[in-house]
């Protein structure tokens, strides 16, 4: 090895960490600064005096060096041409690896080709190492070090495209931690983080070599099982649950027990494209969960999903249709008095005129529009023409129904603020009807809810009371106005004991707590008179009159309902 020597070089040198060199491309030589193996260290001198004895050491390409200088696109015009890269260095496969940056200039000969090169290394494995951190952290979740969904997702397209070239198989799963939310609320985030890395290493040790796991969502994994058959499918999954489900998770605040549901394919047998695969695998353990959870379901075709799929479709596009057109009208349901039969307000009820004249009823609306997302649009409609009927009509009382996820939609506060204020006088007539099921929702929120309502001045209705978990106490919390008690147990009160004593508990108990009662789908005189006997203060149904697209004769008479005290 040859060095040279420059008064005081090798001091600033050892001290910047970086030695300078000479490349003679033609004579394959290579001159150091005399600190070189300072900055080099247990590389021998026989490689360090010959470049291509030199890149026998350099990983991951040997080449580098040379393609840097000699496939470069520059060309000298007496200033030489610069180059920079990096590489890892190491004398045998047992030592570390040094991560070099070589900053270069190359000069050319006579024949303008690359003659020789001057240059400065320098070790940077600190940067190196950060490097790897960084692209460790973009493509691994950083909780359980395991694939991030970015990664995840690639190697299911590759998978896809893998098992296309060699026709071969393989399965895809998603695992999902059953309950992760409530142990949450109960314990806190830090041990349901716990609960997940726990999770993924139950699944990590049952997976055989080759196979993928990666983190999904927050408490889903996706795992990718190579070369598995339906068969192999339910017998891994069941490795999964079980091993999932059968030792309680430690924690710093005690056990927790946990299950998972799995939703799997089978590809490409069944998905051709990494998002068909990730759509269906959901689908399928939203359906676990639904039927079984800790259980697995595995998706395959189906033509009534399928067609009720182009049922939605087609019924999502009317919708939209309709709204754009202003086809969305309302049916009056009249809602009387038990003793008088006098109308005390009418119920609204969404109706949807088709093109070929005829109507689209509430059921067949309002569970379609919930499923495709689109009754917020619906409930906006109705809150509008509610409004507007009543301004029109300054002795209408009307009720309307929203769905569950308009109670919390800021748009739908925004617009009956709104309205309200462009028409006074409007909201002490309207009253609004809320299932049974946002009621028995979170407590502060439904009750915000209400009290937004009747500090406006309107009145608050429990629809279908009866049909859920609602107790009395909750709705002394919440200050409805009315109860309406769910018509499947009414309209068999002349001939069913049971429902009778169910109905009769119902009014009474509502009674006592200043609540207005009213029954549902009444069929008959016989059940009115039970319910006047009962102390029901109205009544309707087919006994009183069904809903009807004519704008009723509104001059209501009925003693007023009103507000809870």
């Amino acid at each position: 090895m040859t060095t040279f020597r420059s008064a005081g070089a090798s001091d600033i040198l050892n001290v910047l960490g970086h030695a300078t060199f000479v490349w003679d491309l033609a004579g394959d030589s290579l001159q150091w600064s005399d600190n070189v193996t300072s900055v080099l260290p247990e590389i021998p001198a026989e490689a360090l005096s010959r470049a291509s004895d030199f890149s026998k050491l350099i990983e991951p390409l040997r080449g580098i060096r040379s393609d840097a200088v000699l496939n470069s696109s520059g060309s000298d015009a007496g200033q030489g041409v610069p180059y920079q890269i990096e590489y890892g260095i190491r004398a045998s496969m047992s030592a570390p690896v040094l991560w070099i940056e070589e900053t270069g200039r190359w000069f050319a000969g006579a024949d303008g080709r690359p003659a020789r090169a001057l240059g400065l290394v320098r070790v940077n494995n600190e940067r190196r190492a950060r490097d790897e951190q960084l692209l460790k952290l973009s493509q691994n979740d950083p909780l359980t070090g395991e694939f991030n969904r970015t990664r995840l997702v690639a190697a299911l397209a590759e998978m896809i495209e893998e098992a296309a070239r060699f026709r071969s198989s393989f399965a895809f799963m998603l695992v999902g931690i059953d309950h992760l939310a409530r142990i949450n609320d109960a314990f806190g985030y830090d041990v349901a983080d716990g609960v997940i890395l726990e999770v993924a290493r139950r699944i990590r040790a049952r997976l055989r070599g080759g196979d993928i796991l990666g983190r999904f969502s927050g408490n889903k994994f996706g795992l990718i099982l190579k070369n598995c058959t339906v068969d192999d499918m339910n017998v891994a999954a069941e490795r999964f649950l079980a091993g999932i489900r059968d030792e309680v998770v430690p924690t710093p605040l005690g056990p927790v027990a946990v299950t998972a549901s799995i939703g799997a394919i089978s590809v490409p047998r069944h998905a051709r494209t990494a998002e068909e695969a990730m759509n269906r695998t959901q689908e399928a353990l939203d359906l676990a969960k639904v039927r079984r959870r800790g259980s697995l379901m595995q998706w395959r075709p189906s033509v009534e999903r399928d067609a009720q799929r182009r049922v939605n479709i087609r019924v999502t596009d009317e919708i939209v249709t309709a709204l754009n057109e202003r086809r969305i009208v309302m049916a009056y349901e009249p809602v009387v008095a038990t003793t008088s039969r006098q109308i005390a307000f009418h119920e609204c009820l969404v109706r949807m005129r088709q093109e070929d004249g005829e109507y689209s009823l509430s059921p067949d609306i309002v569970p379609v529009a919930e499923k495709l997302g689109l009754i917020r649009l619906v409930d906006h409609r109705v809150l509008e023409l509610v409004v507007a009927e009543l301004a029109d009509a300054p002795h209408a009382h009307l009720s309307l129904n929203i769905s569950p996820a308009t109670t919390m939609d800021p748009d739908w506060w925004a617009s009956i603020e709104s309205l309200m204020r462009a028409n006074p006088g409007v909201a002490e007539r309207l009253i609004v009807e809320i299932t049974e099921t946002v009621a028995i929702q979170d407590l502060d929120d439904v009750r915000g809810f209400v009290t937004r309502l009747k500090n406006m001045g309107s009145r608050i209705a429990i629809d279908d009371f009866g049909a859920g978990y609602t107790s009395f106490r909750n709705l002394r919390k919440l200050g409805v106005d009315i109860v309406k008690v769910d018509g499947a147990f009414v309209q068999n009160i002349s001939r069913s004991a049971d429902d009778r004593a169910f109905v009769q508990t119902l009014i009474d108990l509502a009674h006592r707590l200043n609540i207005q009662t009213v029954a549902e789908w009444v069929q008959d005189e016989e059940s009115a008179k039970l319910l006047q006997g009962w102390g029901c203060d109205y009544i309707q149904g087919r006994l009183t009159g069904l809903a009807t697209l004519t704008r009723p004769e509104i001059n209501h008479t009925a003693p007023p309902i009103t507000a809870a005290r």
